[in-house]
C-alpha cells in the first residue's frame, strides 16, 4: 500500500454486495480492510482484492472495539466505512425464535452503530471522509412476512438519516443505500429470476456496487435501487393504513423472496 491510497472498511465483505464493493473499490484504487466471520470466504475475497482482512462479528460491541483498535493502529485514517454487515430473519414476529429476533437486531442494526462509533476516530482524521450504511427497501415499507427483518432495517434507516446531520459539521458524509431484490448467496432470487416479466426487477451485486461508488462520488445522500422501488417508500409513507391493508391481503411473501441486502455476515 502507497502513502497516497486511501482506506475503505468494508463490513460483511465475505460474499454478495460487501465482496462486490471490496472489487470495485479496489479497482479504483481504495485499500480495502475487509470484516466479515467466515475467514475461509474472506480469505478468498481478499486473495483477489488484494485487500486486509479481520475476522469480526459486528453484533458484539467488544469484539468490534478490538477490531477497530487493530485496524485504527495500521491505519489511522479511514476515508470510507461501509456498514454492509447483515442477516436475514425469514418468518414473522409470531413465528421467529427470540434469539433469532434479538440477533438480527443486535446484527442489521446495533452492528453498524457499534461499528461506526469504534472507526469515528479513523473517519474524523481523514475528513473529507464517508460512511455507506447499505439498509434495504425492507427498511421502508410494510414486510409483515419478515417482521423483525423489516425492523431492524427500519432502526438502521432511522440510524443512518440521523446520523446525517450529525455527521455533517465534522466533514463526514452519510449515503443510505436501500436495496431491492438482489441475487447474492443468502437470497438467489430464484422465484423472481424463473419468472421472465420478473428478471428485470433483479440486480447483481456487482451492479448494486458500482451503482453505490457512483452514488459516493456523486455526493448523494440516499438512494433506492432500482429507482422505482421509491414508490414503496412513499406509499408507505403516505397512506400506511392502505398499504398494511394490501400487504395483509396478498400475502407477498408467498411468492417473493424478501430483498437481501447485505450478503456476508
Amino acid at each position: 500500500m502507497t502513502s497516497e491510497q486511501r482506506v475503505a472498511v468494508v463490513t460483511g465483505a465475505s460474499s454478495g454486495i460487501g465482496a462486490a464493493l471490496a472489487h470495485e473499490l479496489s479497482r479504483r484504487g481504495w485499500h480495502c480492510v475487509l470484516l466479515a466471520r467466515r475467514a475461509d470466504r474472506l480469505k478468498q475475497v481478499a486473495a483477489k482484492t488484494g485487500s486486509e482482512i479481520e475476522i469480526c462479528d459486528v453484533s458484539d460491541a467488544d469484539a468490534v472495539k478490538e477490531t477497530a483498535a487493530r485496524v485504527l493502529e495500521r491505519h489511522p485514517k479511514i476515508g470510507l466505512l461501509v456498514n454492509n454487515a447483515g442477516i436475514p430473519s425469514h418468518g414473522s414476529f409470531l413465528s421467529a425464535s427470540p434469539e433469532r429476533i434479538e440477533q438480527v437486531i443486535r446484527t442489521n442494526y446495533l452492528g453498524s452503530v457499534w461499528v461506526l462509533r469504534a472507526f469515528l476516530p479513523g473517519l474524523e482524521k481523514a475528513t473529507p471522509s464517508s460512511v455507506v450504511n447499505i439498509v434495504s427497501v425492507a427498511g421502508t415499507t410494510v414486510v409483515p412476512d419478515a417482521g423483525p427483518y423489516s425492523a431492524s432495517k427500519h432502526a438502521q434507516l432511522a440510524f443512518s438519516r440521523a446520523l446525517r446531520a450529525e455527521l455533517k459539521p465534522r466533514g463526514i458524509s452519510v449515503l443510505t443505500v436501500n436495496p431491492g431484490p438482489v441475487t447474492t448467496e443468502g437470497f438467489p432470487q430464484t422465484r423472481l429470476i424463473n419468472k421472465r416479466s420478473m428478471r428485470w426487477a433483479v440486480l447483481s451485486p456487482e451492479r448494486i456496487a458500482a451503482k453505490i461508488v457512483k452514488a459516493i462520488e456523486r455526493g448523494k445522500s440516499e438512494i433506492v435501487l432500482p429507482r422505482w422501488m421509491r414508490i414503496a417508500g412513499i406509499s408507505t409513507g403516505l397512506f400506511p393504513a392502505t398499504v398494511t391493508r394490501v400487504v395483509a391481503k396478498g400475502d407477498p411473501g408467498r411468492d417473493v423472496e424478501r430483498p437481501k441486502d447485505a450478503g456476508g455476515e
